[in-house]
């Protein structure tokens, strides 16, 4: 199940994302349509920053390599939640990290 959650950008624009709702108990239905949007605790770009020093720390790691690539890709997958803002997601119970490396002959 999924539930709406409302978050403000740093230029007060306002946007709905679609998020897994967390499984907090008895659901109750009802009430006003306001009711159906969960509005998130700080903006959508502060929820983002929490993902910046993971992927800065990789980076840096795959950069001192003995013999560094010449391209570095990482990608992982980004969960959003009204409360805690965005978490690395997972598949299969572990993290989602997927990094390739590339050299160029030369």
């Amino acid at each position: 199940m999924s539930e709406l959650v409302e978050y403000e950008l740093d230029d007060g624009t306002r946007v709905l994302i679609e998020v897994e709702e967390r499984d907090t108990g008895p659901v109750t239905r009802g009430g006003r349509g306001g009711d159906l949007v969960k509005r998130a605790d700080g903006t959508l770009e502060q929820a983002l920053r929490r993902i910046g020093p993971v992927t800065a720390a990789a980076f840096a790691q795959l950069r001192d390599m003995a013999e560094p690539p010449d391209e570095i890709d990482i990608e992982f997958g980004v969960k959003l939640s009204a409360d805690v803002g965005a978490i690395i997601a997972r598949t299969g119970g572990e993290a989602n990290f997927k990094i390739s490396l590339r050299w160029q002959k030369g």
